[in-house]
């Protein structure tokens, strides 16, 4: 059940992501987009839950769930910026990040270790590890996301403040990508070589 969830999310998004792009403009499609967005962030925390409760937690549920996050966001970002939303910057960062992190964990995960347990140092494990900062770059994400299309939704009111708070949010969100990844790189020559 938590590796459908998983997989079902992606098809969410991809609805919200076909909404906005194909319907540019439309006020009805962009409030599904949002409500859709929203469900697919929310999906992301069910089934990790949904695998806890019913003792479905599995490295391939692990993997699903990583690969699960990286195809959203990175849709997203790339979604955002081919509708002139956001610089290139913001997706090409996501996508070489995820490519290394991605590529150091699969490394990790021959040698046994789990995705989030191959940190050794306790401040990289607290950075990438850790319930507080997997959560908060959770909502930091969740958060740019959701404002993006909110402002972007045709006729709402406060579109310039709301568009400010996003954008920024998106930075913030970005950058917060790149620290929780440099904990994978410090430790990856121990990991690989070890």
């Amino acid at each position: 059940m938590a590796n459908f969830i998983s997989i079902f999310r992606i098809f969410v998004m991809f609805l919200a992501v076909y909404l906005i792009y194909c319907f540019e403009g439309s006020t009805t499609a962009y409030v599904w987009a949002l409500m859709l967005t929203i469900l697919a962030f929310s999906l992301d925390g069910v089934d990790g839950y949904i695998a806890r409760k019913f003792n479905e937690v599995s490295k391939f549920g692990a993997l699903l769930d990583i690969m699960g996050d990286r195809i959203v966001e990175n849709t997203y970002w790339i979604l955002f910026a081919v509708m002139g939303w956001i610089n290139i910057l913001f997706p090409l960062i996501a996508i070489t990040r995820g490519f290394i992190t991605d590529t150091i964990r699969s490394a990790a995960m021959e040698k046994g270790l789990t995705p989030f347990g191959m940190q050794v140092n306790p401040v990289c494990k607290w950075i990438t590890g850790s319930k507080f900062m997997r959560i908060s770059y959770a909502v930091a994400k969740v958060l740019a996301f959701v404002l993006i299309v909110t402002a972007k939704i045709p006729g709402i009111a406060h579109a310039d403040i709301i568009w400010a708070v996003a954008y920024w949010t998106a930075v913030f969100a970005i950058t917060f990508c790149v620290i929780r990844g440099l904990p994978v790189m410090i430790e990856a020559k121990r990991v690989i070589e070890g």
